[in-house]
C-alpha cells in the first residue's frame, strides 16, 4: 500500500525553494500525506540524499508522528521532542531536525519517505536514520515519497 506524499513547495521532481535549502532560511518544507492504512499508530519520516559525494546524507529523521497526523507544516522547530508527541533524530550535520539542501555541486534529489508504522516506537530522541530503520523493521504498513531536486 502507497502513501502520497505532496509539499505546496515543490512538486515531484520539481526544485525545492531556496528558503527550505541550507543556504537558504534552512526551514524544512510543508508535507502533506493521505493513504494511511489502518492500524497505523504513528509515521516517521526520512529525508536523504542519494547523490552526495560520500554516500547518501542524511537531512532529517524524524518518528512517532501521531496517526492523527497528516501534514507537517513549514520550519519544524529544530527540537527533540515536539509538542504533538513526535522526536527528531540526528541528521548527518550532526544536528537535531531538518537540515536542508547543500549540495557541493551540480543537482541533486531530496527524497522525503513517509512510513506508517504498527505501534509507536520506544526510541530516544537524537536517534540516528540507521537506529530508525533498525526500530522500524516489521512494523511497516504503508510508504510514501516525494523527491525535489535542489542546485546552488
Amino acid at each position: 500500500m502507497a502513501i502520497k506524499i505532496t509539499s505546496a513547495a515543490f512538486e515531484e521532481g520539481g526544485m525545492i525553494p531556496r528558503q527550505c535549502a541550507y543556504d537558504g532560511a534552512d526551514v524544512s518544507p510543508p508535507l502533506c500525506w493521505t493513504g494511511a492504512p489502518a492500524g497505523t499508530q504513528s509515521f516517521a519520516l526520512i529525508s536523504d540524499d542519494p547523490d552526495a559525494p560520500m554516500g547518501t546524507w542524511v537531512h532529517w529523521v524524524i518518528y512517532n508522528l501521531p496517526a492523527s497526523a497528516c501534514e507537517l507544516h513549514e520550519a519544524v522547530p529544530p527540537e527533540k521532542d515536539l509538542e504533538n508527541g513526535a522526536r527528531q533524530g540526528r541528521n548527518d550535520f550532526r544536528k537535531i531536525g531538518y537540515g536542508g539542501p547543500c549540495p557541493p555541486g551540480g543537482t541533486h534529489r531530496y527524497y522525503f519517505k513517509l512510513y506508517a508504522l504498527d505501534t509507536v516506537l520506544s526510541l530516544p530522541a537524537g536517534a540516528t536514520k540507521a537506529e530508525l530503520l533498525k526500530a522500524m523493521e516489521g512494523h511497516i504498513l504503508a510508504q510514501g515519497q516525494i523527491m525535489g531536486r535542489y542546485k546552488r
